[in-house]
């Protein structure tokens, strides 16, 4: 790879991807690949590691794409290097999901903390505590989303909380009905700790009723312990992101902001979990838009569960990310 004096060195650049590939993704799949040239980045969607019974249309995996992008981007500044980013820049490559020109940047505090927290963050599925989230750290997560014209929309009041808790539910009925989803949820989960993929068993409580909690996912093989409560309820933030389209770019930009606020959580000592269920389902997701937005006109794109993690429940392993080498091209 050739570099010029107003570019970073190879290292650079590697170490921001290592940073990138820790971003979350669907079951773990880690669907995306990239391309090192010259002062470039590339970054382009595995289609391989789709999860078609889970993602048929393969929204999931495209916001997991732009989650690592958002990643990449908080590396690179923290590193004193922005990208100017296209977005699907290539019509007749709609795998090639961005293109990163590089160039230097003033990193400021925000930089360096936001990266800082890039390692901490996990897919947090335990239960949450009954103490409530900062009114103006939500605030702030949704001026992130509107800066970058997608909105979050928090559900607080109890109706379409528990619009939401059916939708879940009725999702999972659907999908835990179709034997091609089983045999996916199996082949992505109840993974060994030496995996390179997948959600891992340690990782993954049994999916038991907890009061206030929102259904989880129920995963193969869960071994993960929690942490004993005095029983009460859980009090997560529940957000719902939304756009005003339903195409590519949205749910690239989608994956964008997914990681901005989930790395904003995590700063603040907050956990996290998405909850895709009822967005997977089309008929479940139609509901969501219709009766817990109640605006036709925007297309829900995840849910987010965020919520103070017990005393003492302890961190989480770190999930396996695949060899650096297997997602990597850098051209000489």
């Amino acid at each position: 790879m050739v570099m010029t004096s107003t570019g970073p060195d190879r290292d650079t650049v590697l170490d921001a991807l290592r940073l990138a590939i820790r971003a979350p993704s669907v079951h773990n799949t880690q669907p995306w690949g990239w391309r090192v040239d010259g002062r470039a980045v590339l970054l382009y969607a595995d289609p391989s590691r789709q999860a078609p019974a889970t993602d048929p249309s393969g929204r999931d995996l495209v916001i997991s794409c732009g989650a690592a992008l958002h990643h990449l981007l908080v590396a690179l500044a923290a590193a004193g290097w922005g990208g100017r980013v296209r977005r699907l820049p290539d019509p007749d490559r709609p795998d090639h999901l961005a293109t990163v020109e590089l160039g230097p940047h003033a990193t400021s505090g925000a930089d360096a903390e936001l990266a800082r927290a890039i390692p901490l963050r996990r897919t947090d599925r335990r239960r949450f505590t009954s103490w409530p989230v900062p009114g103006e750290l939500i605030g702030g997560m949704a001026e992130l989303a509107e800066s970058q014209g997608l909105t979050l929309h928090a559900v607080t009041e109890p109706k379409p909380r528990w619009r939401l808790y059916q939708a879940i539910a009725a999702a999972a009925e659907v999908q835990e009905a179709d034997p091609a989803y089983a045999t996916e949820i199996d082949r992505w989960s109840g993974r060994a700790a030496l995996a390179a993929d997948g959600v891992p068993a340690a990782n993954t409580p049994s999916p038991h009723p907890v009061p206030g909690r929102m259904p989880m996912r129920t995963f193969a093989g869960p071994a993960l312990t929690e942490t004993a409560t005095s029983g009460e309820p859980e009090n997560a933030a529940l957000l719902l992101l939304s756009t005003p389209a339903d195409t590519p770019t949205h749910w690239l930009r989608a994956g964008e902001v997914t990681s901005a606020v989930l790395l904003t959580a995590t700063r603040a000592g907050l956990a996290a979990s998405p909850l895709t269920q009822p967005l997977e389902v089309e008929n479940t997701r139609g509901y969501v838009r219709d009766h817990v937005l109640a605006a036709k006109t925007t297309h829900p794109q995840i849910l987010l569960r965020i919520g103070w993690p017990p005393p003492g429940a302890g961190a989480l392993p770190a999930t396996p990310r695949r060899p650096l080498k297997e997602v990597v091209v850098v051209d000489r």
